[in-house]
């Protein structure tokens, strides 16, 4: 049978493990959200620099609106499109940061 203590330090060595676990999903979450609002910044500047060159191109007020509205449009998209992948990149990191504790506890209620 084992003492408290050995029990106690058996807990808290899954505790640790579990803890362990947790932060390399979270540092894991954390580098894919990054990497991808760098590569959605770098595709907004390049657009961006792109309308520029259309604008200081353009021969009349009327391309120029053209151009801004069909930039204005597409930024829009993109920007709603990047919302919903950044929502789920958040979602999974929450999932992949509280499954190890998930584990602990499930089996301490067994």
């Amino acid at each position: 049978m084992a003492t408290p203590f050995e029990a106690l330090n058996e807990s808290s060595k899954e505790f640790i493990n579990s803890t362990m676990k947790s932060v390399n999903a979270l540092n894991q979450g954390l580098q894919a959200i990054a990497t991808e609002a760098a590569d959605y910044s770098k595709r907004s500047f390049n657009d961006g620099s792109i309308l520029l060159e259309k604008l200081a191109s353009t021969k009349s007020a009327e391309q120029a609106f053209a151009a801004q509205s069909l930039f204005s449009k597409k930024a829009y998209e993109g920007f709603v499109s990047q919302a919903a992948k950044f929502g789920e990149l958040y979602a999974d990191l929450a999932k992949e940061a509280y499954r190890p504790f998930e584990l602990a506890v499930a089996k301490v209620g067994k």
